[in-house]
């Protein structure tokens, strides 16, 4: 696929928006029935072709997280559409009486997609989603470290929805970004870090196209001192240890009271002894590729080198698997604290004071996800009001991307724009302001020649 196709077909898409620039309700449905089928009919085929793409991705987590909220997504999307659909009426000033407000949700067109590897079912499917819904076609390009996936989702896409609705592209070398972000797209979705989302809004700055970014960062735990730390670990390596930590929402490292250290180190070793084992578990995922691999095992060792305490949570080898790991006085100049881990490894900070640890989230880059653990709802709103994020979960993780009544989204370096439910149906629409006039417009009063009761209108309008 070169740049020449890429174009050819946005413009193939384009006339074909023009042609249908309004689908109806019964139309957008029977989309994502047909998107929905896709995904129930092809179930197993997934799960093995994304096991394949990691070299050995555990079939309960892909169902877990990249099946079952796509899935859900979709049926949300049908039960709501057609509220999203109706005007929405808006109040009218004193002055235009008689005339009516209201805005109505067109779409846009033509959206772009770029798919990263770490979740490229679920990343593909839920812009997809929102984007039909929105009444859009769509172009789709996957990432080169998914292979099989994209391979089966090229054969089957045809079958369930047409090539002048949905196009998906394959990137064997990693190389079509650029040609792909620079596309005059209506807008442009793209999931991943932050050093290429600033190339892709670069790229799509050249036409002025609209993105959407959700990249990464360093998203913190604070456990407060009032919260039980047993049960603070046990949520919060449940979810560092999805997917083997290669999720962009993961929790990359931890803050807790100095005093409750040991009883969180006790606790998350006892939690993967009890759910896996050892390395070999088969509900353990491996990363992505060697290179990945090479990569976490250099951020641990050179923080290890800097005078950090390395606590292995898993016995065992397996073939591009990584332990989970814990990392106890991690020095903070070391590149595990720089740089967004995404991997099983869990650096602890410890503090004296809550603020202290605040303070800490305060001094970095605003994240995509802010973990607080505490009972204290003076302690959460603390957080909540002296921090910034993406998006900030209470007494748990992960679990408020899986919530398709909330946004999406970063903020600053971890993104910008949001989708999901009804926010990405309102990110993938243009929201036409429009303004009927009354019969009677109160307007012609303030026609020339200005009369003296045109001037005391006048004052009344502009009083203190």
């Amino acid at each position: 696929m070169n740049q020449q196709q890429f174009s050819s077909d946005l413009t193939n898409l384009k006339q074909a928006f023009v042609q249908q620039s309004y689908p109806s309700l019964q139309q957008r449905k029977y989309n994502l029935q047909q998107l929905l089928k896709l995904l129930m009919e092809n179930q197993s085929a997934i799960i093995e072709a994304i096991s394949r793409d990691f070299g050995h991705r555990s079939s309960h987590e892909t169902q877990l997280i990249e099946l079952f909220p796509s899935i859900e997504g979709i049926r949300y999307a049908l039960k709501h559409l057609k509220k999203w659909l109706k005007p929405q009426r808006r109040g009218i000033s004193i002055w235009h009486l008689g005339a009516s407000n209201q805005v109505i949700a067109k779409p846009l067109g033509v959206i772009g997609v770029i798919v990263p590897w770490n979740y490229p079912l679920y990343l593909a499917i839920g812009p997809l989603t929102d984007a039909l819904a929105a009444g859009n076609k769509v172009m789709i390009k996957m990432s080169e470290l998914s292979p099989a996936l994209t391979q089966l989702l090229i054969e089957l896409m045809p079958q369930y929805l047409p090539e002048d609705l949905v196009r998906l592209y394959a990137d064997e070398d990693g190389s079509r970004g650029a040609q792909f972000s620079s596309l005059a797209f209506d807008h442009l979705v793209f999931t991943g870090s932050t050093n290429t989302g600033r190339k892709v809004m670069q790229a799509a700055a050249a036409n002025l196209t609209p993105v959407t970014l959700e990249l990464g960062g360093k998203s913190p735990v604070i456990i407060a001192k009032d919260y039980p730390v047993e049960l603070a670990a046990e949520r919060i390596m449940m979810g560092k240890l999805f997917n083997a930590g290669q999720t962009c929402v993961a929790p990359d490292y931890v803050l807790l009271h100095h005093s409750q250290r040991q009883a969180f180190v006790d606790a998350c070793v006892a939690y993967c002894k009890k759910h896996y084992q050892e390395l070999s578990d088969q509900a353990f995922s491996s990363i992505i590729s060697e290179t990945f691999l090479d990569r976490l095992n250099k951020l641990s060792q050179q923080a290890i080198e800097q005078g950090a305490e390395s606590i292995t949570l898993l016995p065992g080898e397996s073939k591009q698997k990584l332990a989970p790991s814990l990392l106890l006085n991690v020095a903070e100049d070391a590149d595990v604290m720089q740089q967004e881990i995404f991997g099983p490894i869990l650096p602890v900070v410890e503090y004296q004071q809550l603020d202290e640890a605040i303070a800490y989230v305060r001094q970095h880059a605003h994240p995509l996800a802010l973990y607080v653990f505490s009972n204290q709802v003076a302690t959460q709103q603390q957080v909540i009001q002296q921090t910034q994020a993406g998006g900030l979960c209470i007494n748990d993780v992960l679990l408020h991307v899986a919530q398709h009544e909330l946004p999406f989204g970063g903020v600053g370096p971890s993104g910008m724009g949001h989708y999901h439910g009804y926010d990405g149906f309102v990110q993938f629409s243009k929201m036409l302001p429009v303004f009927k006039q009354g019969r009677f417009p109160a307007i012609k009063l303030m026609r020339p020649p200005y009369t003296k009761f045109s001037e005391l209108l006048i004052k009344l309008m502009t009083r203190g």
